[in-house]
């Protein structure tokens, strides 16, 4: 193949493959995110608050819980839930097999975080919560978790836009999202190089697009740091 036809044909196969592969990602990869952080968060909070809860079965039941995962593949948690529970007779279709997988994981790993953002809280704060009257659970909510909230959103953007790199691994378990697209069109081009890289710039607009909310979002939080 001539120089020329070799640059026309990559130069075909980048548009062509582009939408599909955005369409992809703004299809699954997104919700995917989203619905997986999300509940990744509410996990994550229940399981800083049973470590802190002073409470030991809760504590030791959530340690075991992070101990677990932390010290376990992703890609290793996804097969278990998609291809390893079947053998037990429970079935899950892939969707919602990665949800699962994304969202364990991401509360083992963002429960560190938060929990983490409470301790730094000085005492003093949960002290002038109790001397005007509020209850353990009203301190918590009105003065504690907003300053911790703050304290937590690095961080936490970061587990975000690491979770956006690793919704790839539900490519293994047959989720048709982006870098799955990539991977059927690399099948009939033969041109791997070149559609991964255009993968690869998709994932980063997408990164950086969540990078700028980031600091947005890290801008009206300040108001909640104390001086």
């Amino acid at each position: 193949m001539f120089p020329d036809e070799r640059f026309q044909r990559i130069i075909d196969i980048v548009v062509n493959s582009f939408l599909p592969m955005v369409k992809a990602g703004i299809v699954f990869t997104v919700p995917l995110t989203l619905i997986s952080f999300f509940l990744g968060l509410i996990l994550a909070l229940l399981t800083a608050l049973a470590r802190i809860s002073g409470i030991k079965p809760l504590d030791a039941v959530a340690r075991f819980y992070v101990w677990v995962i932390r010290g376990t593949p992703l890609l290793v948690q996804l097969f278990i839930i998609f291809y390893g529970l079947p053998s037990v007779g429970v079935t899950i279709g892939p969707l919602t097999s990665a949800i699962i997988g994304f969202t364990i994981s991401v509360g083992a790993y963002n429960s560190e975080i938060i929990r983490a953002a409470i301790l730094s809280i000085p005492k003093g704060q949960w002290e002038a919560g109790y001397s005007i009257g509020m209850s353990y659970r009203q301190a918590l909510k009105r003065i504690i978790l907003p300053q911790a909230t703050r304290v937590s959103v690095p961080p936490l953007s970061n587990s975000f836009i690491s979770l956006v790199k690793d919704t790839s691994l539900a490519a293994t378990i047959t989720v048709t999202e982006m870098f799955r697209v990539a991977q059927q069109i690399t099948a009939t081009t033969y041109e791997p190089l070149v559609l991964y890289c255009v993968a690869a710039i998709i994932y980063l607009m997408f990164s950086t697009v969540l990078s700028n909310a980031q600091g947005r979002m890290e801008k009206r939080l300040d108001r909640y740091v104390t001086s």
